[in-house]
């Protein structure tokens, strides 16, 4: 009676299928690391619900052929080299004082001459702008298996990367003060998440309904991972800027881990600190993951 539900972030995706394979694949790697028997029992247990949206955003999915190479050569590196250098080089520095720039004058973001960052930034406020009520249709997509968790009385491991984390805050504050649907995440685990973003936290759910409440009051304890160098987390540290969610009493703990978490992955373009696959196979994520597991 367990399940782990896996939101995944913007940029194109491969199929709903191919895509869930190898997030499972590059979970079950890590997990496999830290507890090999727990490993099994999510495999064997079929627990494992990606929330594909990536369609209702982009016309076209992403050939899982081009990534497999580099999937492949993820896992097989079974000790990976420590790439400090390679994560926070000084192209690294002038995109975060960009990104930054971007976070607290949107007006600039068509000035701002890196590509990624204002890609970034632009498909987070068309989220938020709710084009073509894309957004709502997304929260739609993360709420139900949500419910369904909650009328089979599962208990839920919730994992939201990147945008995923936004989606997973918006749709659990909307299950709990629009509709009432008494759903409980047993641990939200967030990866490489932009929440801390002054932007973001500015047009979250709940942030404008006194009457209502700020928060969701439907987790029990959040853990906040950010790989080294990861530009999307650009504020690394959640736990203080949602403190008043420990102090009116919405959730038990929040844990933010930053220090040594690095993402491994890599392709033509180079390292990729933000990949989904390489945080699943982080040590620390395993880890987090496995003890979830043995305890819930």
């Amino acid at each position: 009676m367990k399940r782990i539900i896996f939101t995944h972030g913007k940029n194109p995706k491969p199929t709903a299928t191919a895509h869930r394979q190898q997030l499972l694949r590059c979970l079950l790697h890590g997990v496999a690391k830290v507890d090999r028997e727990i490993a099994v029992e999510i495999e064997s247990s079929d627990c494992f619900t990606l929330v594909s949206w990536s369609h209702l955003v982009h016309a076209e999915s992403l050939d899982i052929v081009e990534l497999l190479p580099w999937i492949d050569r993820l896992l097989a590196e079974a000790d990976p080299p420590a790439d400090l250098k390679a994560a926070r080089p000084l192209k690294y520095r002038v995109a975060r004082t960009l990104y930054t720039i971007g976070d607290y004058l949107p007006w600039l973001i068509p000035l701002i001459p890196d590509p990624r960052v204002k890609r970034s930034i632009q498909e987070t406020s068309h989220y938020f702008c709710n084009h073509d009520n894309t957004a709502c249709h997304i929260r739609q997509l993360q709420k139900a298996p949500l419910r369904k968790a909650a009328e089979q009385g599962e208990r839920v491991l919730l994992i939201g990367h990147s945008m995923g984390s936004i989606i997973a805050w918006d749709s659990l504050w909307e299950l709990q003060h629009l509709e009432g649907v008494r759903t409980c995440v047993d641990r939200l685990l967030t990866l490489g998440s932009p929440l801390g973003m002054n932007y973001v936290q500015r047009r979250l759910a709940g942030r404008d309904a006194r009457h209502l409440g700020h928060y969701p009051c439907n987790i029990n304890d959040w853990v906040n991972i950010s790989s080294r160098g990861d530009l999307v987390a650009l504020d690394p540290l959640l736990a203080n800027d949602f403190r008043a969610m420990i102090d009116n009493g919405c959730i038990n703990s929040i844990r933010d881990m930053r220090n040594d978490i690095l993402n491994h992955y890599r392709d033509s373009h180079g390292l990729n600190v933000h990949k989904s696959y390489g945080y699943l196979v982080n040590p620390h994520v395993a880890q987090v993951i496995a003890d979830w597991w043995r305890h819930a």
